[in-house]
C-alpha cells in the first residue's frame, strides 16, 4: 500500500494524508461506506441523487511547455510539460478533468494547476506531454469533463493514460 500512495502522490501531486483516505478504498482494504456508517446514527441514510447536470465544455485547447519548464504556477507547484498538467480560468484548482481531442477521439484526465490560457478563443492550456498524447501540435477542438468520482479518476489517472477509440 506504501507503493501505491507513492506513485498516486508523485502522479497527482496530493499529499500523503489525503492518499491515506483514498488507497484503502481503491485496493479493497477499507470502504468509505464502512466509515460514513461507523459516524452515523443507526438509521440508514437515504442515497440522495445528485440533480446537477454533468459539467462539460467545448471550445479549443493549445499546449504549453519550454519557457515555462519550472516556472510556479497558479497552485504554487513548479510547471512540469512532461506531466499531464493543464490550465483553465475558472475550475478549481486541483481538480480532474477528462479532454478528448474531437478530431481523433483520444482522451486523457489532466490535473488543473494553473490559470489561463491567455488568448480568449481557447478553453484550455494542456502540458506538452498532454498535449502530445492528444496527438496535436498547435491547437485542436477538445470536449472538458469534469471528473466528479475522485476515485474514479485517480485509478484512470494510475495507468497509463486510457485512448478511447473512435466510434464508428
Amino acid at each position: 500500500m506504501k507503493k501505491l500512495s507513492t506513485v498516486l502522490s508523485k502522479t497527482l501531486n496530493l499529499p500523503m494524508v489525503a492518499l491515506s483516505v483514498l488507497v484503502p478504498c481503491l485496493v479493497g482494504t477499507g470502504s468509505a461506506q464502512t466509515a460514513v456508517a461507523s459516524t452515523s446514527d443507526s438509521k440508514p441514510t437515504p442515497e440522495v441523487k445528485d440533480t446537477k447536470r454533468h459539467w462539460y465544455q467545448i471550445g479549443r485547447a493549445s499546449w504549453y511547455g519550454g519557457k515555462f519548464q519550472g516556472r510556479s504556477t497558479a497552485s504554487g507547484e513548479k510547471f512540469d510539460m512532461n506531466s499531464f498538467t493543464a490550465a483553465h480560468r475558472t475550475l478549481p484548482l486541483g481538480s480532474l478533468v477528462r479532454v478528448t481531442n474531437l478530431r481523433n477521439k483520444k482522451s486523457v484526465v489532466v490535473r488543473i494547476n494553473d490559470r489561463g490560457p491567455v488568448p480568449a478563443s481557447r478553453v484550455l492550456d494542456l502540458s506538452r506531454a498532454a498535449a502530445q498524447f492528444l496527438g496535436f501540435n498547435g491547437t485542436t477542438a477538445v470536449r472538458l469533463e469534469l471528473m466528479k468520482d475522485v476515485t474514479t479518476a485517480m485509478v484512470t489517472s494510475m495507468q497509463p493514460p486510457i485512448v478511447v477509440a473512435a466510434a464508428r
